[in-house]
């Protein structure tokens, strides 16, 4: 997908890229007929969030644009364990207000993953990731946090992207979550839209979205998803 993105592109051909490699490699995309709270089936295989969408976009036709930013969900199962990860995607050139929100989301990723180790608790990546954004000035989303993961893609425990230090279940080798922070370049507060999917900010201010699947170990979490592929793409298509 990364080396599709790009203006006039629309999400629905991304989710189609998706749902092809997803399957030609035997694996089953986890996202798609899952079901919302009322009971609705997710229709894509991918969630695609555009700018001011923090999470669970639909993918549609509409045209990607020059200066938008989408991010990107996916999430499969595999010889029976599910992955999940998310990149938040420039669409051409953007503006470095909003280049500075998607690095700072990034950043809170690793600042939160670097403390997912034995011994540590669960408030402990929270607060990491919330300090990262909140002393920028960005907005973090309450509503909607990171997950235990492994045979099934939504486990115990929660992992919220705001905490305590030292509060919180206490970690233990082999524990696997997904840590996403959800960050905003405004106000926190959020709102779903009329498909009953899609979240948006109320203040329309971009949002950004990065999503590794680790595993708690000693001294240093192990990262089982990977966002090499995906950057060597865009360093080559800067060129």
């Amino acid at each position: 997908m990364a080396k599709a993105i790009e203006p006039g592109v629309t999400t629905k051909t991304l989710n189609t890229i998706a749902d092809t490699f997803i399957r030609d490699h035997g694996a089953i995309p986890t996202f798609f007929r899952f079901p919302n709270p009322n009971g609705e089936p997710f229709p894509a295989s991918i969630c695609t969030s555009v700018n001011h969408q923090v999470v669970h976009g639909i993918p549609n036709d509409i045209p990607l644009k020059e200066g938008d930013i989408v991010s990107i969900d996916c999430g499969t199962q595999l010889n029976g364990y599910c992955g999940d990860s998310c990149y938040t995607f420039e669409v051409g050139e953007i503006s470095d207000e909003t280049r500075k929100l998607l690095a700072t989301t990034k950043e809170a990723l690793y600042k939160g993953i670097e403390q997912a180790v034995v011994g540590h608790r669960l408030g402990d990546i929270s607060y990491a990731i919330q300090t990262c954004c909140e002393s920028q000035g960005y907005g973090v989303v309450r509503e909607f946090v990171g997950h235990g993961i492994g045979k099934k893609m939504h486990e115990d425990p929660q992992v919220p992207n705001y905490g305590k230090r030292g509060n919180g279940m206490l970690l233990k080798n082999g524990l696997c979550i997904a840590i996403e922070p959800m960050i905003t370049m405004g106000a926190k507060e959020i709102y779903m839209q009329e498909d009953r999917w899609g979240i948006v900010t109320r203040d329309k201010k971009p949002a950004a979205h990065f999503e590794h699947t680790v595993c708690v170990r000693k001294g240093k979490a192990d990262i089982l998803s990977s966002f090499e592929e995906i950057e060597k793409v865009l360093r080559e298509k800067s060129l």
